[in-house]
């Protein structure tokens, strides 16, 4: 029989699926040195070249396992800081300095990863297997389009990163643990829900109450997971439209979630300048007392909580993400039963 901790849906789940683009870190936690982050169930070397242009391969020197992020970065190589052992960007041992010629020059010995910036963010593609050519990272619009500003939330959660997802999956905590909010005080404390499909996932919103609180969820897949949120903002909350919140989350380990929050409105010219500097001098701090209300709510629960849940309507949004997630591991996994078969 199989139980959470042996299966291996689950433990696909627990670290991240593959053939994916996930952020792994803020922009700024690359600079000249090599870094290394344990992110998806690995450990990854990410660096810079002179340009600015990143790299990534797993944070392991095929020679002895010595991490690759203790050695030195040479443009669109590493040097390993144990043996001097240079491994390429794709994987390939190019240099042994204490053995040359021998059989592990040449080889890719390594697994390499692509890593792409975009929204102040660094985003890895996780890979099932090494690839020339990733697909494109497909970000919502709120994050690429010129005509809406965005400011980058990231921080680390105690707990699995699922409960993240189911977090963000319910409204309707909004109007509880978040009601003495500047922006979720109003709406009904009651409320029915439905799923409604999209062509890219689907969203779980109140039904005959929109743009009063946090009323509605998206899920979406478009090469990455992502989800997006609106909240209605009063005057006070300077010019421009709903305050939007693009999320996407990444297991650091099964204890561990790295926690994106791109906070975003629709606007231009004197409009933009006017909000990023409301944002950072008056927002921003209100929008981290709220996040903190959320930290300290998943972190206090037990790590098989969600194990233990007796579900009703307002919970049918994270039934339908958990069985879709699944359905995705089980994808994945399929090819590697039928063979072991």
């Amino acid at each position: 029989m199989r139980t959470t901790a042996n299966d291996p849906v689950d433990a696909l789940l627990a670290t991240g699926l593959k053939d994916l683009w996930y952020p792994i870190c803020p922009s700024g936690f690359v600079k000249e040195r090599p870094v290394s982050l344990r992110r998806l169930g690995r450990k990854f070397v990410v660096w810079r070249e002179a340009s600015g242009k990143l790299h990534a391969l797993e944070d392991h020197c095929p020679h002895r396992g010595a991490p690759l992020s203790m050695g030195m970065a040479m443009g669109d190589r590493i040097a390993c800081g144990y043996h001097g052992v240079q491994v390429r960007a794709d994987g390939v041992v190019t240099k042994v300095p204490g053995s040359p010629g021998c059989k592990l020059e040449g080889s890719r010995s390594t697994r390499s990863f692509h890593v792409q910036e975009a929204a102040g963010a660094i985003f890895l593609y996780n890979s099932s297997q090494n690839v020339d050519t990733p697909p494109p990272l497909n970000l919502p619009k709120e994050l690429t389009d010129p005509e809406y500003s965005h400011f980058l939330c990231y921080t680390e959660w105690k707990g699995d990163y699922r409960y993240v997802l189911d977090n963000v999956m319910d409204p309707m905590h909004g109007t509880f643990l978040h009601k003495q909010s500047h922006s979720m005080a109003e709406g009904d404390a009651t409320a029915n829900f439905r799923i409604r499909e999209t062509d890219i996932g689907f969203v779980f919103e109140k039904e005959g109450q929109r743009d009063v609180n946090f009323d509605w969820t998206e899920w979406a897949d478009t090469g990455i997971h992502w989800m997006r949120l609106e909240i209605p903002y009063p005057k006070t909350g300077g010019p421009g439209g709903n305050f939007i919140i693009v999320g996407s989350y990444t297991p650091i380990t099964n204890e561990l979630a790295g926690v994106f929050h791109w906070r975003c409105r629709k606007l231009t010219g004197w409009q933009k300048d006017t909000w990023r500097f409301l944002y950072k001098n008056r927002l921003e701090a209100r929008h981290w007392a709220v996040l903190e209300q959320d930290r300290v709510v998943l972190e206090l629960m037990e790590p098989d909580a969600n194990q233990r849940e007796m579900l009703y309507q307002h919970d049918m949004g994270i039934v339908r993400l958990r069985r879709h997630l699944r359905k995705l591991a089980q994808a994945q996994l399929a090819p590697q039963e039928e063979k072991a078969a």
